[in-house]
Order: structure tokens, then sequence, then C-alpha cells
């Protein structure tokens, strides 16, 4: 094992000794194979933990009584109440191993042993092509309910503002506000929670690349005992996980995958996602009050109507492509749900305009 500073050592063991602790809790959740697969990493890691407090006594630092902190305890008591399948992201965070097991069913797709390896690390090129796929259709998917909630949001807040008849440079201001207020809390909120993912990615690779690097064996062991839980048999499953640790590149993607649940290649750009989701808005909110910047009157309040009736339909027949449901009755549905979100604000603002009156 190479040199590792001893607050390292220190942090290493006590991410151990949680897993060992969320282990023991996910085995009490579960069934069948997954009950023991769990049982099966909590022994390797209590094996690992005690790696890591031999070297802490190497280091000159004594080993500490171990106790579970607030946020071990949290998690633990969420995985007895929600189940596991519903906090995969914050078992992921705390590097509890073997969630690719929730893929594809209760019990994950086991490998096939003789097209193990094309099956667990696919070609680079079919594997970075389906990436880029994958990676399309969530920024399509982002960008149309990006622009769904921009246009619901404005449109109901214009609607709002010319219910109570004001001046027509106070429904402008309105909207104008109301489309950089929204888009740039859109961009600031993907922003964080980009970023949020990517730094929990760098982190947990990181680790695990430095346990492939200082503890290659009871890398392979672990990965053995999840194919293992997806229907390999023992000597099989450890062929295919020696194979896999033992190269550098692949080894670390399949880790990451199959111990974590994470995909390494899922980086996204946070600059890159908040200005999408800014745009995205914008066009959205731009829709209803477009109509005003252009005209004036009750011309500009039909027209609002008009223009954020067909972007619902349009917006509502886009989201078909994502649901599998008619694209006729998702155009429909979203321009009711969005034409009565607009009604109901137009009736407050216009009550309230008479009263204030």
């Amino acid at each position: 094992m190479g040199a590792l500073d001893a607050d390292a050592i220190r942090q290493s063991l006590d991410e151990e000794l949680a897993s060992v602790y969320l282990y023991a809790r996910l085995e009490a959740a579960e069934r069948g194979r997954a009950a023991t697969l769990f049982r099966d990493l909590r022994v390797e890691s209590i094996k690992q933990a005690e790696i890591w407090a031999r070297e802490l006594e190497r280091a000159g630092r004594p080993v500490p009584v171990w106790r579970p902190g607030g946020r071990v305890r949290l998690v633990g008591w969420l995985v007895g109440v929600l189940g596991p399948r519903r906090i995969l992201p914050v078992l992921s965070a705390m590097k509890v191993r073997g969630l690719s097991i929730y893929r594809g069913g209760p019990a994950g797709d086991a490998p096939s042993p003789a097209a193990a390896p094309e099956a667990i690390a696919p070609p680079r090129v079919i594997e970075e092509s389906w990436h880029r796929a994958a990676s399309r259709g969530g920024a399509l998917r982002a960008a149309v309910f990006g622009a769904n909630d921009g246009l619901v949001s404005n449109a109901s807040l214009i609607m709002g503002v010319a219910g109570a008849n004001p001046e027509p440079q106070v429904v402008v201001l309105a909207g104008v506000a109301g489309l950089l207020a929204g888009a740039f809390a859109m961009a600031a909120g993907e922003y964080i929670s980009v970023l949020t993912q990517r730094e929990l990615l760098e982190h947990q690779i990181a680790l695990e690349q430095e346990e492939i690097r200082t503890m290659p064996e009871e890398e392979i062991e672990e990965l053995a005992l999840i194919y293992r839980a997806k229907g390999l048999d023992a000597a099989d499953a450890l062929v295919l996980a020696r194979r896999i640790v033992l190269d550098p590149v692949r080894g670390l993607e399949t880790l990451a995958r199959e111990e974590l649940g994470l995909d390494p290649h899922a980086l996204a750009s946070p600059v890159a996602a908040a200005l999408a989701s800014f745009v995205s808005f914008a066009v959205g909110a731009l829709v209803p009050l477009l109509p005003y910047l252009l005209t004036r009157g009750p011309a500009a309040l039909g027209a609002a109507v008009a223009a954020t009736l067909v972007g619902l339909l349009t917006v509502g027949g886009l989201m078909s492509l994502f649901t599998g449901r008619s694209l006729v009755w998702s155009a429909v549905r979203m321009a009711l749900l969005g034409s009565a979100a607009a009604a109901l604000t137009y009736g407050i603002g216009r009550l309230l305009g008479v009263s204030v009156s």
C-alpha cells in the first residue's frame, strides 16, 4: 500500500465503518439475493476497515472507538423507513457499494460469463456513442420542461397583473421581472444541482481509484460478490471481476457503475447546464410577454392568451416524447392545466384590482 498521511487513512477508516453500519441496515431491509449481497459486502468492509486500522497504527495514530454520526444514523433510518430504492443517490454519496443490483429488477441483470467482457465493458466507440445519445436525450427533456416552467409561471404572473387592469407598462415590467427572476433562479438551481452531482462523482471515483491502487484484491472480491448476486456462480464471478479490475480504464468505470451505481461519463458542465436552463426558461417566459412588447390594450391581452395557449399545446405535445402518452392527450392536458392556472391568477388580479380601486 502506498504512503498515505494519517488523516487520509483515518477518513478511509471512518468511511469503511460507516459502510459496515449501513450494510447491516440494508441487509435487514432486503430479502433474498440482495440481503445476501449486503451481508457479504458488510463482511468485506469489515476486512477493509481492519486493513485501514492497521495502517493507522503504523502511521503512529491510535485507532479510535467508532460511533455512527448523525448523518450515518439518518441514512440508516431512511433505509428502514423508505427502503433502499428510494434513496439510491443518498446511498451512493455514502459510498455504499452494490447499488447496481437495483438496475433492471430486484436482482439486477446477470451478465453472461461467455460474453462478460463485452457485456460489462463494451468497446469504447459504442460506449461513447450511447452516452452522447443519452446526453442529448436528457438535454432535450430538460429544455422542454424548462420552457414549460417559464411559460406557465410567467403567463400566470402576466395574467394576474393584467387582471387588475393597470397601465400596459406595469404588465410589461411584471413580465420582464418574472422572466429574469425565474430564469436566474432556474439557472442558479441547476448550477448547484449539477455541480453537486459532479463533485460527488469526482470524489467517489477518486476514492475508488485509490482503493484499486492500494487494495486491488479486496476490490476484486467486492465486484465478484455483486456478480454473484446477479446470478453468476462464484468461480465465473471471481474470474470476471479479476479481469475487469486489473484493466486500468475499464476497471475503474465498471467499479463505479457496479459498486456505486455511478456513471463516470455523466460529468456534465455546471455552467452549460445553468445556461441551458436559463435560456429554456426565458424562451418559455417570453411567449406570453411578447404580445405586450409588440402591441397595447385589449389586443395585447387577447394575443397573450392565444400565444400562451399555442405554447401550452406545443410543450404538451413535446412532453409526449418522454411519457409515451398520446400527443393529442398530452397537448390538451397541458393546455387545460396551464389555462386553469392563468385563469385563476387573472381572477385573483381582477378581484384585487376592483377592491383597491
